[in-house]
């Protein structure tokens, strides 16, 4: 099975060692990995500040940079909650909201593929830990994927799972929000590390790298004995 990697920009640019662990699962799951060099950001950003009409422009390039693929599986669930709101953003248009479509409906965040299309629960991970789960924004309540990311870590062997108090709740990191609304964001991370402390994890792990960046950024300012890490990471483990 030909899997087409939508890194993200986080991932790129700060987290390339999310993107090595999502490659290597996969392929040790028997999937052949295409990496397209004319992947920019999905336009999340922008789109979500109000600018619409300039941020499509971004959306067309990551439409044709992407439309030939089989599969295009990404290590975000908020990043491909993007793809599957294009057909809505370009509802209307005889030429783009067809692809729009046909992109959306081959779009994957990792762990639902490995669930739902590859018809895995268990890929051999091993990792001895105590742990907890933040569930992103986005990926729960929008994409809709909540059971994957937890029958996967129920298979992982050796580690150790509290549910995280208060995981419905934002982080509040929210991409620009965290920028406009410093002050604000910085009340909800510290209630989401209070959290995590509750549960006496000694790893956080949630499946969108922005976010981890966002608690794990507080945890190290705060100086907590807390290490994040992405599920990939977790699930490459063995």
């Amino acid at each position: 099975m030909k899997v087409t990697l939508f890194a993200t920009c986080i991932v790129d640019m700060f987290q390339s060692n999310v993107g090595k662990a999502t490659v290597e699962l996969l392929e040790r799951l028997g999937c052949e990995i295409d990496f397209p060099e004319s992947q920019v950001c999905c336009g999340q950003p922008s789109y979500n500040s109000g600018y619409v009409k300039e941020t499509k422009e971004a959306m067309k390039r990551m439409i044709d940079t992407f439309i030939d693929a089989e599969y295009v599986v990404s290590p975000s669930g908020s990043c491909i909650t993007m793809f599957h709101e294009y057909p809505h953003i370009f509802k209307g248009d005889p030429v783009w909201e067809p692809k729009a479509k046909k992109l959306a409906e081959k779009s994957f965040e990792l762990t639902q593929f490995i669930v739902d299309v590859l018809k895995i629960e268990d890929v051999g991970a091993r990792f001895e830990g105590n742990v907890t789960y933040h569930t992103s924004c986005h990926m729960t309540r929008l994409l809709g994927v909540k059971k994957a990311p937890m029958i996967l870590l129920s298979n992982v062997k050796g580690l150790k799972f509290t549910e995280l108090p208060g995981k419905e709740q934002c982080c509040g990191f929210g991409g620009t929000f965290a920028v406009k609304m410093a002050q604000i964001s910085e009340q909800m991370v510290d209630e989401k590390v209070r959290h995590v402390e509750e549960t006496g994890a000694e790893y956080l792990i949630g499946a969108d790298a922005a976010c981890l960046m966002n608690i794990g950024g507080r945890i190290d300012r705060v100086g907590k004995p807390i290490k994040v890490m992405h599920i990939a990471e977790v699930l490459n483990s063995h």
